[in-house]
């Protein structure tokens, strides 16, 4: 793997901006996928307490071919845990479940529960669950803490009330679906974007447009849109238990044309297809 590019998180954290989604791998199949992932020169590894694969994520980073300290993990509360005793509990259950003393980063998954997304008011919740992570980036078991899915709003809620600013807000990213004043925000807080599906769930490789840029770089319709989230300066998340895909996803060391990046960032693709039933996808 070519593609080994670092971020340094404004607590002087150092994330690797290319990273293995585990969404939707089961967990007697996410250990192996750490571990191919690791072999193709992965260092950071996304998981959620949702994903229902931590176990296995655990234990893939156990077992893999590099020490614990050169990777960089991550995993999300639950998005329905908005109390204070409820995070610190998932938090221990994270550790516990995964088999590991310490994560690199944990977020909170969404400003509100799944079921109710971009709904009610959970400014509270946000706050106690906030507060938990704090208390465990003190106590070391957190490396950096951060949000998913957070909207501007709810970002201020927690840099209004909390202690330690977010280091990380990790949203839907991709080609035809790039949040700039979102993004901006983030940059002007010093909050790292993680752009997970940069693939748009696969969706976007059935663009013509996008295709004709990724056959001028020679590249594959994945590879582009990878790059692509990369030089927004993002930390670019693709999901994929295939070795043979984790590897060419890692082949970005191309350069997209300011040209191109700009015809990318003006794309609005959000036809997610069969993807559309899941909260992130749905618009809600």
């Amino acid at each position: 793997m070519t593609y080994n590019e670092t971020r340094t998180l404004s607590n002087d954290v150092t994330i690797p901006t290319l990273g293995l989604g585990t969404w939707f791998i089961d967990d007697d199949k996410a250990a192996q996928a750490v571990r191919d992932a690791v072999k193709a020169g992965y260092r950071n590894i996304d998981t959620a307490q949702a994903y229902g694969n931590e176990r296995g994520v655990g234990e893939g980073v156990r077992t893999s071919s590099v020490a614990r300290g050169d990777l960089f993990v991550s995993t999300k509360l639950a998005a329905e845990i908005k109390d204070y005793d409820g995070a610190v509990a998932a938090i221990d259950g994270s550790l516990e479940t995964m088999g590991l003393d310490y994560l690199d980063l944990m977020l909170i998954h969404s400003p509100q529960p799944w079921d109710d997304f971009r709904g009610g008011d959970y400014a509270d919740g946000n706050r106690e669950a906030w507060r938990a992570l704090e208390e465990a980036y003190q106590a070391g078991k957190l490396r950096s803490i951060g949000v998913s899915n957070f909207l501007e709003n709810d970002l201020d809620n927690i840099l209004e009330h909390g202690s330690v600013a977010p280091h990380v807000n990790q949203i839907l990213v991709h080609a035809g679906n790039t949040p700039s004043d979102l993004i901006d925000y983030c940059a002007s807080k010093n909050i790292v974007v993680e752009a997970y599906s940069p693939i748009a769930h696969g969706e976007i490789l059935d663009n013509e447009g996008v295709a004709s840029i990724a056959e001028k770089y020679g590249v594959s319709v994945p590879q582009l849109c990878i790059r692509y989230t990369l030089q927004l300066g993002a930390v670019s998340l693709p999901k994929t238990a295939n070795p043979e895909h984790m590897r060419s996803n890692a082949e970005v060391e191309f350069e997209i044309s300011a040209e191109d990046m700009e015809a990318l960032r003006n794309l609005d693709e959000k036809d997610y297809g069969e993807s559309s039933a899941f909260p992130v996808y749905s618009g809600k």
